[in-house]
């Protein structure tokens, strides 16, 4: 039994802590990866970090190494006060414990440039990335470990994409980092985790304004809304138009009037969108 598990378990048995699966409370008890995380999300000497679900406060140790400050944001009221006790023999300044939930956190309250560590449930993942990539105080990046299967939706080539993957890809650079097997967790998950980074693109490289990206995301909400049907199938039913409009918008766009929506690249549906702008509402 490694040392960082015996540390966990001595300290969920003191404290009466029982892991809530619904809750995503796998701890991570793998020193190697808390530091993999750490180097993947490049932290330097000037950063924020916000880091959510803290848990024992492991990574928050190292991500105190490196980092000028950590807001550790944590759901779960008596894990927030463990961590509180267990870091603050430290005497740490730079450490800030926030017990709350993420998807109710205001990320203006930073008021400076930050960057995201998170051990992330599933069953929150999308909605939080759609929260952070979208907030108008976005972060520098976001270095994230979630499910394996949730990671390789989100990097996809044309072919395999869906509206994850398109949505994160839109907002940010997404890179695969590493798999983190299920076995360094306590308790074990049915899954194995990967860590991904997200680089997040700034204003100026995304050119729709906010209201238009609204209407671009319910283009490609009617794109998959029928995944095995033609895209022009889709769109003309969503959209209430004839088939032959769209196949001459697509042919318009360079885009095949026979394809599905998973086949098509983001410049596809940006392309595809300037074209068919004009006949949403």
């Amino acid at each position: 039994m490694n040392d960082l598990l015996k540390k966990t378990q001595e300290i969920c048995r003191i404290y009466d802590i029982k892991p809530q699966s619904s809750m995503g409370q796998n701890f991570l008890v793998s020193l190697e990866v808390y530091k993999k995380i750490v180097a993947s999300a490049q932290i330097e000497k000037d950063d924020l970090v916000l880091e959510v679900g803290p848990g024992l406060g492991f990574l928050s140790a190292e991500l105190l190494k490196s980092a000028k400050k950590v807001v550790a944001v944590e759901l779960d009221d008596e894990i927030a006060k463990v961590l509180e006790l267990a870091l603050s023999s430290h005497n740490l300044d730079n450490l800030e414990i926030i017990n709350e939930n993420i998807l109710d956190f205001n990320a203006e309250i930073l008021k400076s440039d930050y960057k995201i560590v998170a051990n992330l449930p599933y069953n929150i993942s999308s909605v939080f990335l759609r929260k952070f990539l979208t907030t108008d105080n976005k972060p520098k990046s976001l270095t994230l470990m979630l499910q394996k299967e949730v990671v390789e939706r989100i990097v996809v080539k044309p072919g395999k994409h869906s509206l994850l993957s398109l949505s994160v890809q839109y907002y940010s650079q997404a890179k695969y980092v590493d798999t983190v097997k299920k076995e360094n967790f306590w308790p074990q998950p049915k899954v194995d985790s990967a860590i991904l980074h997200l680089e997040t693109k700034k204003d100026e490289e995304i050119s729709l304004s906010k209201e238009e990206q609204k209407i671009f995301f319910r283009l490609l909400k009617f794109g998959f809304s029928a995944k095995r049907k033609k895209l022009v199938n889709n769109l003309a039913g969503a959209l209430q138009v004839d088939n032959s409009l769209i196949q001459s918008k697509m042919q318009a766009a360079s885009i095949d009037i026979n394809i599905r929506a998973q086949d098509l690249s983001l410049d596809d549906w940006e392309r595809l969108f300037a074209h068919l702008r004009p006949i949403m509402v």
